[in-house]
This record gives C-alpha cells, structure tokens and sequence, in this order.
C-alpha cells in the first residue's frame, strides 16, 4: 500500500506510488469533454474515472458538508465526489480525487479547501486531493501537468468543443432521432484509440477537425430553420446537466436549437486575464512572453477549428476569441475577472450578434460575479440592442425546476412573437386597433 505522506502545511500528497495503484475520481461537468480528459490522463499512466451519478443523493451530500451559503455547484461537485468516497464503490484506500484550480478569487480557488475539510468531516482525511491548475498552487510528487500532458488537455477541449457545437446544430432537424448522438458516440472512440496509442499530433487533429465536420455535414436532416437559444452563465451550471436541470435536453423538448459557447473561449479568457494583469500591475519580461506565446496558441488551435467549421455551409462557426473580446468594449473592463468577468456579458452579445432569439442565463443563486456581469448588464444590452431576449435564471438546492422551466417557455414565447411579427404574413395584415 502507497505510503501516506504529507507536506510541511500538513497537506496530504499524491506520491508516484499513488499514480500507479490508485483511482482518480473527477466530478462530472460536460460528458464529451470528460471523455476526452480521462483520455488524456489515461495516456499519462494515471488510471481515471468521471463520475456519473445524478440522483438526490448528491445534493443531500453537499448539504451535508458544505456551508448552505456557499454556492450551488461548490455543493454539486463535493457532493458528487463525497456521494462516491462513501457509495462503496471504490475502494477508499486506493482512490484520490480530482478538482480543477483556476487561481482566480472565485470557486474554482475555493473548492479544493472546502473539499478537504468535507473529506475530514466526514471521517476520509486518508484520501489525497489532487489539484488540476495552471498556476503552480500546488504540488505532488505523482502528479506533473508536463507541456505534452497540457498539450493533449487542450486537444481535448478542442475536439469537445467541436462535437458539442455540431451536435447542437443538427440534433433539431436529424431524420434519423439519435444519429448525431450516435456519431459523438463514433468520434469519441475513434479519439479514444488515437489517445490510448499515442498518436497525438496537431497535423492529425487539425485534419480530423476537417472530417468531422464533413461526417456531421453527410448525415440526413429536415425541416425548416428553428429558434435558436443560447444558453451562458457560471460555468459549471452553463455545461453540467447536474447543476442546470438539464437544460439543454428541456430547450431540445421546446423545440429550438441550442447555443452553448464553447470552453476554450473560457480557457482563452483565463490566459488573456493574465495578459491583463500584467497591464494593469505589471510583472516579469518572461513571463509575459510565456503567457503571451500560450494564448497564442490557443487562438490559433480556436481559429483552425474555426475554419473547419466555416468550410461547410451548413454549420454556423462560433466567433474567433478576439471578436468575442473586442464586443464587451462599453460594458465593462477587462480587469473584471472574477467567475466569468466579462467573458460573460461578451458571450451574452456574441449570441445576440449571431441572431440568438433567446438567452438563457445561468446562474448559482447569490453569485456575485454572474450578478454583476450577467444579470447587471442585461438592462445596458437591451438597451443597446433591443431585440435581446434575455432571461437570467437561478440555481440553487431550493430553486423549483417547475419554475425555471416556466421562466425559460416565457421567454420563448416572446421570441416566437417576435417571429411572427417578423414573417411577410403578419406585416401584409392591416393594422387593427
């Protein structure tokens, strides 16, 4: 058995040992891009499972152990993770646990100490949590974020987010029910393969982004163009169907197609924050050189993906980072980063630009920063753009599913007004008052 050992704060750390008996566990946020992540470590020699679990069970344990004041997907995620260490279905003495870490003054800072002191409250302080960041903030003997490791982390975000969005796009009109489904299903093993065997090359990825959008483009469809909604928020509600409800399948029963920006615009914007920091506040020649090569690279890797998806007619490409950033200017500054800062009104605008006739709004109930760039801006955007349909929409273990679905179908309903009143039937009627 791995020996236990600790640093000189008393953090228990994951040692090389660990890395070759023990199990990872990941709560679960988007299932694609999870997929491709476990890849990812798998490949690296780590064994890894995303959990899967969505029942009541999760949220009772959050209650449990996290402070009722702290925010919904805090909760969601511990829970999960806690929900598992106890289920009996892992082995408590060869598993650990993985959270991600942005470095930011948000959640993504705060879990991994909330996590902990769940851990002991609930008697399993023997279990290491391994922390997923960019910043250095901590770090073990059996876990290395080496540059190839980060390479195929952001090749996974990439080939997610290309799935997610081409799926979204031909899901409302397949004539086969579950052939775009089916075809993620396909993809994402055919990765799976490519990870397992160590053959990980942009050159193949860039080329399988062209066949991908090629396989989507050749599946049948019908029917007339639907409504399209975006959906925007924190970023664990705005993806996880654990934390929204499952949004997107509620939206796909409405019948409209759905928009959910991608994650690497999110990853973008934590690079770009540091690029802005160091405008702001200054820091070392190297590093902004460091961090401004980084961005650049995941601008580029975005803007091939891109072209991909512009080289069929069929798909509608999502907006190059720069666009996206360039939209926000008159709303708020780019120092506003906490949580999604102004990443998330510009996404708001971004969907709006494209001719989104609704948005759904995602937010954890009594989350500041989704107050402040989300619900707080949406008064500026509509005033500005008046054809914005907006709807901000809270999440909480109290929250009514009922009404938020309710909340969701008005703003639909106002978008399908909007419609009509745009078709040449209703302008040729006379106008009776």
């Amino acid at each position: 058995m791995a020996e236990r050992l600790k640093d000189n704060s008393g953090r228990l750390l994951f040692t090389r040992d660990m890395k070759k008996e023990f199990l990872l566990l990941a709560p679960q946020m988007l299932p694609t891009h999870m997929a491709m992540v476990r890849n990812a470590f798998l490949s690296e020699g780590y064994k890894m499972d995303i959990l899967q679990t969505t029942h009541r069970a999760i949220v009772d344990e959050g209650l449990r152990h996290v402070h009722n004041d702290t925010c919904y997907p805090a909760l969601l995620v511990i829970g999960q993770l806690i929900e598992a260490v106890k289920s009996g279905r892992h082995d408590p003495d060869k598993i650990a646990l993985l959270i991600t870490q942005t470095g930011g003054g948000c959640r993504a800072s705060n879990y991994i100490h909330l996590l902990r002191k769940a851990l002991k409250r609930a008697g399993f302080d023997n279990i290491p949590v391994v922390s997923l960041n960019l910043s250095g903030m901590e770090k073990n003997p059996g876990f290395r974020l080496t540059l190839t490791f980060l390479r195929k982390l952001i090749y996974a975000l990439l080939y997610g987010d290309l799935l997610m969005l081409l799926a979204n796009q031909t899901r409302p009109y397949e004539r086969v029910p579950g052939s775009a489904d089916s075809l993620v299903e396909t993809w994402v093993e055919a990765i799976t393969r490519d990870y397992l065997a160590g053959r990980m090359r942009y050159r193949k990825v860039k080329a399988q982004f062209a066949q991908i959008v090629r396989d989507f483009s050749s599946l049948p469809v019908q029917g007339e163009k639907k409504l399209r909604v975006g959906v925007v928020g924190e970023i664990y509600v705005k993806y996880a169907p654990l934390g929204n409800n499952n949004l997107e399948a509620f939206l796909r029963s409405e019948d409209v197609e759905t928009v959910v920006p991608g994650v690497l615009d999110f990853m973008i914007f934590k690079i770009d924050n540091r690029v802005q920091d160091g405008h702001l506040y200054g820091s070392k020649l190297i590093r902004k050189i460091a961090v401004a090569l980084f961005k650049n690279v995941l601008v580029k890797c975005q803007n091939d993906l891109i072209a991909a998806v512009k080289n069929d007619p069929k798909f509608l490409a999502p907006s190059p980072f720069s666009e996206t950033r360039e939209l926000v200017k008159g709303y708020v500054g780019y120092g506003n980063k906490m949580g999604e800062g102004w990443l998330l009104t510009a996404e708001m605008l971004e969907l709006v630009h494209n001719g989104c006739a609704g948005v759904v709004c995602t937010q954890p109930f009594g989350c500041l920063p989704n107050h402040v760039s989300g619900k707080g801006m949406m008064g500026l955007i509509k005033k500005n753009h008046p054809e914005a349909n907006i709807v901000a929409i809270d999440y909480d273990p109290g929250a009514s599913k009922t009404n938020q679905e309710n909340r969701i179908k008005l703003m639909l309903a106002t978008a399908r007004a909007r419609e009509e009143e745009k078709s040449p039937i209703a302008k040729a009627l006379p106008n009776i008052t």
